[in-house]
């Protein structure tokens, strides 16, 4: 018998709702992305982005439902993003979420952010091979975990500073590119030459599977700003090119090192910076000389949406032992993942 779950996400400036059958089949992914709201600011604005989902959730949740041609009477749990987020977003759709599960006597299941973006890559697929490696990398977030199974991971190594996705941010807007910067700076780099500049190889040749972007992204300021300072025309293609190719580089350094330390089944990419065609590209490449199988998600599924969240809550029920959630569920924006079972 199948198990519909009804998946919510407003961790940061999407609202998001689906409905996933059985952990694998997406019956709807309702995204409302607040893209243009923060576009003016070159940023997510924390109050803008909560009142925005309070505004949205019901009737993404509604459209959700409408789009699966299901009723809430038919959905058999719910799936709520708890953390890491902006606080006053996830709190929208924690509370949400809660007074649907009580209203409807639901199962609630809170889901870790991070292991949602990992889960995006069980969407459509029967199973995935394990012990896997997966590479998360996001505007917020940048981080290598080797997965035994749901709510079994080993955290190899995370940003110190700055995540990928949050240098190519800052860049973007200090090149005057717009934000999202990562799309921004991707498409620059289309008529780039990445060898046009040597950014420093951050981290590299030493025994850490950590990452770096803050030095990476000071470089690039300061070449930009040096370029206005001499009042020469910046070269904008170019400088975009080999900034990107510095912060795939890294990942792919990283990524690299962990598949040959502990030769897993399978290479997973997920996280929003996850559609960034260079890195899916490397990524790709990496996985075919070392061998084993890889899974990328779609596009669509890289970015936060609700499928992903939907998708990891199934398979947490799933897991032996498991006890929904009460009433008493918060918002933890600092939430490390969870089932975390050692720190290398």
């Amino acid at each position: 018998m199948s198990t519909y779950t009804l998946g919510v996400e407003t961790s940061c400036d999407e609202t998001s709702a689906a409905i996933v059958q059985d952990g694998i089949a997406i019956l709807s992914n309702i995204i409302a992305s607040q893209i243009d709201c923060h576009k003016p600011f070159g940023g997510v604005v924390p109050e803008i982005a909560s009142r925005k989902h309070l505004a949205n959730v019901l009737p993404v949740i509604q459209k959700a439902l409408d789009t699966a041609g299901l009723t809430l009477s038919e959905i058999d749990q719910i799936a709520v993003t708890c953390g890491p987020g902006l606080v006053g977003a996830l709190l929208v759709g924690v509370t949400t979420a809660k007074a649907i599960a009580y209203a409807r006597k639901l199962p609630l299941i809170p889901v870790n952010h991070i292991e949602g973006h990992i889960f995006a890559n069980m969407l459509g697929r029967d199973a995935v091979s394990t012990p896997f490696l997966c590479l998360t990398v996001s505007g917020g977030h940048t981080d290598l975990l080797l997965v035994h199974k749901s709510g079994e991971y080993l955290h190899l190594g995370g940003t110190r500073d700055d995540a990928a996705g949050e240098s190519l941010d800052k860049v973007a807007r200090v090149l005057g590119l717009g934000y999202p910067g990562g799309p921004a700076i991707e498409q620059a780099a289309l008529a780039g030459d990445p060898s046009a500049f040597d950014f420093p190889a951050v981290l590299s040749g030493q025994k850490t599977y950590d990452f770096s972007f803050s030095g990476l992204k000071t470089a690039a300021i300061n070449l930009i700003n040096h370029y206005r300072q001499v009042g020469q025309e910046i070269p904008i293609a170019n400088l975009a090119a080999a900034f990107q190719k510095a912060v795939v580089d890294q990942l792919i350094d990283r990524t690299d090192k962990a598949l040959h330390e502990y030769s897993p089944a399978a290479l997973l990419l997920s996280g929003g910076v996850a559609a960034n065609g260079t890195l899916r590209q490397e990524i790709v490449r990496l996985a075919e000389r070392c061998g084993i199988e890889y899974y990328i998600p779609e596009r669509v599924l890289c970015t936060d949406n609700a499928a992903m969240i939907a998708s990891a809550g199934y398979h947490r029920s799933q897991m032996p032992g498991f006890e929904a959630a009460d009433l008493t569920l918060n918002a933890y924006p600092d939430l490390p993942i969870s089932g975390l079972i050692r720190r290398r």
